[in-house]
């Protein structure tokens, strides 16, 4: 409604930029592969952007097994 019942995710922020997607299904499937790993807490990747932003736990984050991830799924990060 107005944001109210909206609740934050707590946690650091990091934006990643992805070249490859082509579509939503592209953004969806990196969002799960990513909300699959430890230490992140939410995932939000807009193809048309070509970027994800990840709500991540610092003290379980891993930037590395978050690239081998996407990049495991076809994309490239930089």
């Amino acid at each position: 409604m107005f944001g109210l019942f909206n609740k934050k995710p707590r946690g650091e922020t990091i934006t990643l930029s992805i070249d490859g997607m082509h579509c939503v299904s592209c953004s969806m499937n990196i969002d799960g592969t990513l909300e699959d790993l430890g230490g992140v807490i939410e995932s939000k990747t807009n193809y048309a952007s070509g970027k994800t932003i990840i709500v991540y736990d610092p003290k379980t984050f891993s930037l590395e097994k978050s690239r081998k991830a996407i990049e495991a799924l076809g994309y490239s990060v930089s």
